[in-house]
């Protein structure tokens, strides 16, 4: 049999490449060889939160990186700016990446497995005459609403530029639940003129799905029934887990932007069984500085030992007022080990798609608070359909209060439901990737067909 030496383009975001790298490493354990390409800005993020691990040389996975075509200054959270960056410059790159790693006698590439998001890469692929597969990154039921683009302009729910026409109900299929047009997830970024650019960027990715010969989302047929059976031809393969080195404890995740803080697990290690918040919010979410000092002194108000996630990249003052001696706040964590922990009591998240599969595959309940893209979809969808969490409600300014913030805790913690249900769903989705489940079947037959 041959080995597949399958090259991996994620989308240069935290919560795009975490799914693919997870996805690279059960590639690896079925005897795969992996290029893992980040854009040269990505790359040096995620080689410096390694820093201090020894890299190996004959390793099956290769890190390698192209340039996104923006300045070492330029702002990549703008992701308007970023899709039109990469558009016009990473194609000839990534063509080039290629024709080197087979002119200098490196295995060829036999698979291109791309972000859904970053499909032109399926194009350069087949002009080289090499067979692509699409990978979703979120749930099934975006994937389903964003490959209804045109049925959507059809039926007059968005115009052209991707914009909800009116608030309103609708259905993609009537197999489905209805949907709000409040959770289209491309008019969620920041403003319209990067909600355009976003639209049509993702449009253009989308056009590029018949050269797929797979396409593989990060769910499991029991999350997901109605989207996957509306949607047969996408695979899930979820919860994709992040495998650790079991012999080395501080050993860090591959494809991190931070460093992660391993001393919270020891201060985990000190709390009580189910006491813990954990609270964190994805590598994108900003608040302003009323709602920061909301949620510090809520989290003061619950009384309750805390684990804070606040990134590098916080320039928010703490307010006076603010005690926070009952938590442990850190710049990014291990998350996958946090969520694990029998200290923890629950997750407060901004809903991103990785946090929910990690915190179901783990039967943690959820505090939602999401900030943006896919997140407001998510957040529906783990307190009305899954049952398994609660959301928050602003005032008439915005704002999220301390009071808030207490209130749904306690009442998330209190209740019996969502603690059985949530442990009902973590027994499914981890039957899921044992050897005889769904996902790991699916694996398994996807393999079989690179190795074939």
């Amino acid at each position: 049999m041959n080995i597949p030496n399958v090259l991996i383009v994620p989308y240069p975001v935290q919560g795009h490449v975490n799914p693919l790298m997870n996805f690279s490493q059960k590639l690896v354990e079925h005897g795969c060889k992996i290029t893992f390409v980040n854009t040269d800005f990505t790359h040096k993020r995620v080689m410096n939160s390694m820093a201090k691990q020894e890299s190996h040389d004959e390793s099956p996975m290769k890190l390698v990186s192209i340039p996104d075509g923006l300045g070492p200054d330029d702002d990549r959270s703008d992701v308007g700016e970023l899709s039109v960056s990469i558009l016009s410059t990473m194609p000839a790159m990534l063509e080039r990446l290629i024709e080197d790693i087979h002119l200098n006698g490196g295995n060829k590439i036999t698979c291109i497995v791309a972000d859904v998001i970053m499909g032109w890469a399926l194009e350069v692929g087949s002009k080289l005459g090499i067979k692509g597969v699409l990978f979703w990154t979120a749930s099934a039921t975006m994937f389903a609403l964003q490959y209804n683009i045109p049925t959507l302009i059809q039926d007059g729910i968005i115009d052209s530029d991707g914009f909800p026409i009116t608030q309103r109900t609708f259905q993609i299929s009537p197999s489905m639940p209805t949907m709000d047009t409040g959770v289209i997830w491309w008019s969620k970024v920041y403003d319209r003129e990067t909600e355009k650019k976003v639209f049509n960027y993702v449009v253009h990715c989308t056009q590029n799905s018949n050269l797929a010969e797979w396409f593989i989302c990060n769910t499991t047929y029991e999350l997901e029934p109605k989207a996957l059976s509306f949607v047969p031809k996408l695979l899930p393969v979820g919860p994709l887990l992040r495998s650790y080195d079991n012999t080395n404890t501080n050993a860090s995740s591959l494809g991190q932007f931070w460093e992660e803080d391993h001393s919270c697990l020891n201060w985990l290690n000190q709390q009580p069984h189910g006491s813990v918040l954990y609270v964190a919010f994805g590598s994108f979410t900003h608040f302003d500085q009323n709602q920061f000092n909301e949620l510090a002194l809520g989290l003061d108000l619950t009384s309750r030992p805390f684990l804070w996630v606040v990134r590098e990249d916080n320039k928010l003052e703490y307010p006076n007022e603010f005690l926070g001696n009952r938590g442990k706040i850190v710049g990014w964590t291990p998350q996958l080990k946090v969520l694990n922990h029998p200290a923890i009591a629950c997750f407060v998240s901004h809903c991103g798609w990785n946090s929910i599969m990690e915190g179901l595959s783990n039967g943690v309940p959820f505090l939602c608070w999401p900030y943006f893209t896919d997140q407001f979809y998510n957040k529906t969808y783990i307190c009305d359909e899954l049952k398994v969490g609660l959301g928050l409600n602003s005032d008439e300014n915005g704002l999220v209060s301390r009071w808030e913030i207490k209130k749904k805790l306690d009442q998330l913690l209190s209740n019996e439901q969502i603690r059985a249900r949530c442990l009902e769903l973590k027994e499914t989705g981890m039957n899921n990737i044992e050897e005889g489940g769904g996902s790991s079947k699916n694996i398994s037959r996807f393999v079989n067909w690179l190795k074939s």
